[in-house]
């Protein structure tokens, strides 16, 4: 069956079109937010192509430097190209000037990058999660949007992990508390959403850098059988 809605162009001659063999689509749950002790970053792991799970065990928090990682939602080949080209450019720009460019100034940067490519079919959408002198949230999507904010959450499960964090996040919360309730937020992401599951990862970003915490597969402990 051909998809005349879903045709990539490969030239600028018709007959360069070619069909996909289904239509794309994508899904994730990834989320972050501040508080006293931080910035929370968190996310699944499934990476999904229309109904399938084109891998399982797949990474959406990426570090940029010792103080910013990335969470990352859409195309998985677009959003890998537009992290190494932040990263690189963030490089530049210690290199030139001897300091790192604050987090605000990184997602700028990255908006003004993104936007000349508004309309196409690059699908990115990224936060940028980090510390410059206190916590930093920022979300950059590929039509050139940059907000700031204290909570995000971006992918297909972003409804209902909003319902667990619009209620629970506070910003007098301690470490335990704020991981329990990412961990809870992306747990119900993945029960209602089809193309969200498998594992959590989250990372805790302080003043001294960023720290990964143990992937963990949560149906060990939410569908525990008992007694």
């Amino acid at each position: 069956m051909v998809y005349e809605n879903e045709r990539v162009k490969m030239g600028s001659h018709p007959s360069a079109s070619v069909a996909r063999p289904f239509p794309l689509s994508h899904g994730t749950t990834t989320l972050a937010f501040s508080f006293q002790g931080g910035v929370i970053a968190a996310a699944d792991s499934r990476a999904s192509c229309a109904g399938l799970v084109a891998c399982p065990t797949t990474n959406k928090i990426s570090p940029i430097h010792s103080h910013l990682v990335v969470t990352s939602s859409g195309c998985g080949a677009d959003c890998m190209l537009w992290e190494r080209i932040l990263a690189r450019e963030i490089r530049l720009y210690q290199l030139r000037h001897g300091r790192r460019l604050s987090i605000v100034g990184s997602a700028k940067l990255l908006s003004f990058m993104l936007h000349p490519f508004k309309g196409t079919e690059v699908c990115v959408a990224l936060t940028l999660c980090g510390w410059d002198r206190g916590p930093r949230l920022c979300y950059v999507c590929s039509d050139g949007t940059f907000l700031r904010g204290e909570l995000f959450s971006v992918g297909s499960g972003s409804p209902y992990a909003y319902s667990v964090l619009d209620g629970a996040v506070r910003w007098e919360m301690c470490e335990e508390e704020a991981v329990s309730v990412a961990r809870e937020a992306v747990y119900r992401a993945t029960h209602r959403d089809a193309y969200s599951g498998n594992n959590v990862d989250i990372f805790h970003i302080t003043a001294r850098g960023w720290r990964r915490r143990e992937r963990e597969d949560l149906k060990e402990e939410y569908y525990r059988e008992r007694d």
